[in-house]
């Protein structure tokens, strides 16, 4: 079954075309790596899945379901982790917890419990004091917990330490043993290449590579860094040239 679908989606700001016919299609049980640098189409593709946006062109289904017209149904299904994360300041991380507990049907309080504490997090202080990293650990929290058949977060890692960072694949992996599908959006090649088994690389709105991981990886002396420079190697020598 697949969870995620999109064919020939399209959308674009003014003249900046961001989805250029966008074949996406995850299916149930992946931990799917959906990576690219800033400005590729990353996150414009996870406004539109949510339906925050509406396409100009193509189709989208989340669990078979329109994005826009079936919102709240598919919304229940889902825990979202947004690239660009703001808390209510004046509420506590608990508060926060407890708020986004109900939004999404309800979380495993046990479960909380058990990440709250492998993540070092205090519960007990407003989301104003937070560092950037301890509110990415409200989210992380919040969404593992939940009772939710789909992850989608968008560079979730952002403004963690590496033994927080090393926690997050973990949880990530039982997410995926729980029968939880994953969206994950990163430009960290180390990162999808630890906890992803299926990539799928998207350039100037287009997806340019996907498949399993391993299949991509199988021709021997292989990797994630040398597959991504299939795609981004010109980018990157032009930058190059441009400091030189």
């Amino acid at each position: 079954m697949n969870i995620i679908q999109t064919n020939n989606l399209q959308k674009s700001f003014g003249k900046t075309k961001a989805l250029q016919g966008l074949n996406l299609t995850v299916e149930q049980g992946q931990t799917y790596g959906f990576i690219g640098p800033n400005g590729s189409g990353k996150s414009t593709t996870i406004r539109v899945l949510l339906g925050l946006i509406n396409p100009d062109g193509g189709t989208a289904e989340v669990f078979g379901k329109n994005p826009v017209q079936d919102a709240v149904e598919i919304h229940k299904r889902i825990a979202y982790i947004p690239g660009e994360l703001a808390l209510w300041p004046n509420l506590t991380g608990g508060e926060v917890l407890d708020f986004l507990g109900r939004l999404s049907g309800g979380a495993d309080q046990k479960r909380q419990a058990e990440l709250v504490e492998r993540f070092q997090l205090d519960l007990s202080k407003k989301c104003r004091s937070y560092s950037k990293g301890n509110r990415q650990k409200v989210a992380l929290v919040a969404a593992f917990s939940a009772k939710v058949e789909l992850l989608i977060l968008d560079e979730p890692t952002s403004g963690l330490d590496p033994l927080m960072e090393l926690i997050f694949q973990n949880c990530l992996r039982e997410a995926t043993k729980n029968g939880q599908t994953v969206l994950l959006s990163s430009h960290i090649l180390s990162e999808v290449e630890a906890v992803c088994d299926t990539l799928g690389i998207i350039r100037q709105g287009v997806l340019v590579e996907s498949g399993k991981l391993s299949e991509l990886k199988a021709i021997p002396g292989t990797t994630l860094e040398e597959i991504f420079l299939k795609h981004y190697g010109e980018d990157l020598a032009k930058a190059g040239e441009r400091h030189d």
